[in-house]
């Protein structure tokens, strides 16, 4: 794994066209790697497969944003042969690792409880998601993002035990103006679930809007 988060993040930098490397959009981004900037806020909505997800971000230095996310889903965490309804409340976390001109790189964490509901009984876990993200701006109103999403999640007692998804893909935000973006994102890839000797395809497909005020 420590191999393969570099190489992927750096497989992905090389395969964009130079004309990509341009200009740093506006300045910020909810998907990608650059920070709100400290004391900005920024309203964040997102709808698609597999649920509809409100947060609230904060920008508490430069380099690190704080937030909160809550989130319903009509998918379970992306299954694609599974839609049992559920609930998550996370953190909202974004620490930007490094920054150039060109492109910029930032690592996710947004821990917090989950409920599924599957015929009449509830499923409680934990997800302690993390994730890595590079940001590459194309032009000043555009923000491609390309990322490794690793939203590892337990659920107690008997039933599914620990799951392992490993997720890749990418994503973009169109700014309208200087406040206001939106966006699209994609995140394919197995989970694996070791009680089970059982492997899951997992999407997670979403558009939205972000507004920074």
């Amino acid at each position: 794994m420590k191999r393969l988060v570099p190489g992927f993040l750096l497989a992905c930098f090389l395969a964009l066209p130079g004309t990509a490397l341009a200009q740093r959009g506006q300045g910020w981004s909810i998907l990608a790697a650059d920070t709100l900037g400290r004391g900005n806020t920024a309203f964040s909505g997102q709808i698609g497969w597999p649920g509809l997800t409100l947060g609230l971000l904060h920008g508490g230095s430069e380099r690190f944003d704080i937030g909160g996310k809550f989130t319903f889903n009509w998918g379970r965490e992306g299954w694609v042969r599974f839609t049992d309804p559920g609930i998550k409340f996370q953190a909202w976390m974004r620490l930007m690792l490094a920054q150039t001109n060109n492109v910029s790189l930032a690592l996710t964490f947004q821990p917090g409880p989950l409920f599924y509901f599957d015929n009449g009984d509830t499923d409680v876990g934990l997800a302690l998601p993390v994730g890595f993200v590079v940001g590459i701006p194309a032009g000043s109103a555009v923000m491609v993002n390309l990322g490794l999403d690793l939203p590892f999640h337990v659920y107690f007692g008997e039933g599914i035990g620990p799951v392992f998804p490993i997720l890749v893909g990418g994503g973009l935000e169109y700014f309208i103006d200087r406040s206001l973006a939106i966006n699209f994102n994609v995140r394919m890839g197995p989970s694996l679930i070791p009680d089970f000797d059982a492997t899951e395809f997992t999407l997670e497909a979403l558009m939205g809007v972000a507004y920074r005020f």
